[in-house]
């Protein structure tokens, strides 16, 4: 299959448990009211959702032999996701998983990384990768074993002449080191707002845009419901978020970068780029976990129309 964007990046499992305090006392059994289990992990929802759209996608990540790294593999398989060159562990390890407690607009985010950790640049499959048009990264900081040499995978994929982009999503350790060396790189660099300032050193979303604008060319800064800023040099564009009637936002930034990625490497402008985005970010939202709402194929096409 030609590829028009390559992803590599980490796979799990989400499960949602919706209802519990924000404040959870020991030793109790807290009682849920719903529970979702669906595809989860940056990556992999961005690969789901992107092949969703009609791009077609190559994944590379690497997966336990259990039965969630399985059953997270069919979600992709689902949407003719070219999984060749996934790896499998060899150490045993298990396929990670995340555990969401939604509490309104925000939500508690618990995860055991397992494979997430193992992957390493000797795993990928350099050619593969440079076959598609476009490569992709997210949740850079989850990958332990591959970090060291993620600018140089960058540098390969830039030198093969492919446009490139990066969601860095949260550093769970909160250094948000290593992006100097990255983003000579890095063409369309897709932070939230809080990734943003916590990046540039700043409170102030405004002057975050302002310093990181300087360090890649294309800027792009999820506002959630307010939709989602880009900055190219100079020039500024603004797209207001869209309304819905909001199940959870799980994945919505996720979905977000599906959108942009889906416009961007089919040749639209970049305003267009940016409001389907905020479409794709808000249609997300309409269904629990990062991925369900793009398996109803008709009603995303409607969506969308």
């Amino acid at each position: 299959m030609a590829l028009d964007v390559a992803i590599v990046g980490e796979i799990n499992l989400d499960l949602i448990l919706y209802g519990l305090p924000q404040l959870m006392p020991l030793e109790r059994e807290l009682l849920a009211n719903d529970f979702r289990m669906t595809l989860g992990s940056s990556s992999a929802i961005l690969a789901h959702n992107l092949a969703a759209l009609g791009t077609r996608v190559g994944f590379a990540t690497c997966v336990g032999t259990d039965a969630m790294g399985k059953l997270a593999l069919e979600y992709l398989d689902d949407r003719a996701v070219d999984l060749s060159r996934v790896v499998r562990t060899r150490t045993g390890t298990s396929t990670g998983i995340t555990l969401l407690l939604p509490h309104g607009k925000e939500r508690h985010i618990l995860t055991y990384p397992g494979t997430m950790f193992e992957l390493r640049y000797s795993d990928l499959d350099l050619d593969y990768l440079k076959s598609a048009r476009h490569f992709h990264l997210s949740s850079l900081y989850l990958h332990r074993g591959l970090l060291p040499d993620v600018p140089r995978l960058f540098r390969e994929m830039k030198a093969a002449g492919l446009t490139t982009s990066l969601d860095t999503n949260d550093d769970p350790d909160d250094r948000w080191t290593g992006l100097d060396e990255l983003f000579p790189y890095v063409d369309i660099f897709l932070p939230n707002q809080r990734e943003a300032c916590q990046i540039a050193g700043t409170d102030d979303v405004q002057d975050a845009i302002e310093r990181l604008s300087h360090r890649v060319p294309t800027l792009v800064v999820k506002l959630g419901p307010q939709g989602a800023l880009l900055r190219q040099g100079t020039h500024q564009i603004k797209a207001d978020g869209k309304t819905v009637d909001v199940v959870d936002t799980v994945g919505a930034g996720d979905s977000f970068d599906s959108g942009f990625l889906h416009k961007f490497v089919h040749g639209s402008q970049l305003e267009e780029c940016l409001q389907f985005a905020n479409r794709t970010a808000a249609y997300s939202t309409t269904r629990a976990g990062g991925v369900e709402a793009f398996r109803d194929s008709e009603r995303l096409q409607a969506f969308l129309a």
